[in-house]
């Protein structure tokens, strides 16, 4: 049983369509789901898809002959290889409908340029406030003395006489045909007799190029910038892809990032956290003093408001919250024990009263 969609059902047509009817039907199929008037919209790509191979069989009488005979299985056994074949077969058509021009290989032939990575480390304070350096990449760029086109200067390139200019070759397969790419011109249409002497007819040269990179404040390990036409250099003449630049920043020993605010860490003695006291902080701005009131407790958190990262969204910066650690000292002195011990009577003295009266309020 087919898994596939009826190519009539598709198209919205009945089986004894005619030939124009089917390719205006095709047509407004087309024009709707083309993935240019829908950017991103993969249901649109797919009905695109199916529409063109649907057109691409019924519109060509041995494989419409086929199909209605034995349905998709029989296309199948007979070499027809779906959406791809369906394209290639029916180009022309696209390039009437979309307005490319009559012939294919003036846009087959340049290519875009493949994209590229580079992975960038920044330390702590350069991811929160940004930076501007400049990296060395190694790529292929577009040969300055033939400019992309593989020719020496003041030559052409030629049809190929293999398969007259189209790319392509039809081979016969019983009653039907199968159309391939030109294994002499690789599909372009062209070859090149005589090839530039500098990038020895490929269009492109490896280089090593230095490229200015400015790293916005915020950005943290994960964020990726993309430099447009950084990218290799495009062939025979296409544009050149993109770089994109992936972020990974070291840890702090000091701070910790939360977002947009930055978490840190800082000791007190067990005398500054009873009695009170200033201490200096460090910030992303140098040092800031925090008033430590007398009775903190150990891990209570304090605040530094607009100390934090600034949002990559509006520039807005978050908050340091700095966390106190109460450290009992190991080390003491006849007189600090000293001092200990009577502490620690006076203490007991103040509990045990404070317990005596909790003990009358129950009695009474």
């Amino acid at each position: 049983m087919d898994s596939k969609r009826d190519y009539y059902e598709i198209l919205r047509v009945k089986q004894d369509v005619t030939a124009e009817k089917l390719k205006s039907s095709y047509r407004k199929f087309a024009l709707k789901y083309h993935p240019d008037r829908n950017p991103g919209d993969k249901k649109a790509e797919e009905k695109f898809k199916e529409a063109a191979e649907a057109y691409g069989v019924l519109s060509d009488a041995k494989k419409r002959q086929i199909y209605d005979q034995y349905g998709h299985q029989g296309l199948e056994n007979s070499g027809f290889d779906g959406f791809e074949n369906a394209f290639s077969s029916f180009g022309d058509i696209f390039e009437n409908f979309f307005g490319f021009g009559s012939s294919r290989k003036s846009h087959s032939r340049a290519q875009r340029g493949n994209d590229m990575r580079y992975d960038m480390t920044l330390s702590f304070i350069e991811a929160a406030f940004g930076t501007a350096t400049e990296i060395e990449i190694e790529k292929m760029e577009q040969c300055s003395v033939c400019s992309g086109t593989c020719c020496e200067p003041g030559t052409q390139p030629e049809t190929c006489s293999y398969c007259q200019g189209t790319g392509q070759i039809t081979k016969s397969q019983g009653f039907f045909s199968v159309r391939t790419t030109c294994p002499h011109c690789r599909g372009t249409g062209q070859t090149i007799k005589t090839p530039c002497p500098e990038c020895r007819g490929q269009g492109r040269i490896r280089v090593k190029k230095k490229v200015s990179v400015k790293i916005p404040g915020g950005v943290d390990s994960g964020s990726r910038l993309r430099l447009s036409g950084e990218g290799e250099g495009g062939l025979l003449g296409g544009p050149s892809g993109d770089l994109y630049v992936f972020i990974h920043v070291s840890p702090h020993e000091f701070f910790e990032r939360d977002q947009t605010n930055v978490n840190c860490q800082m000791p007190i003695s067990f005398v500054q956290a009873a009695l009170g006291a200033k201490i200096k902080v460090p910030t992303l701005d140098g040092e800031k003093v925090l008033d430590i009131p007398k009775g903190t407790q150990p891990y209570d958190t304090f605040q530094f408001k607009n100390c934090g990262i600034p949002s990559l969204r509006n520039g807005s910066r978050g908050d340091q919250i700095i966390q106190v650690i109460v450290k009992i000292p190991t080390h003491l002195s006849k007189k600090q024990k000293s001092l200990l011990k009577d502490f620690s009577k006076l203490e007991s003295h103040k509990f045990s009263n404070k317990l005596k009266n909790l003990i009358k309020g129950f009695d009474s």
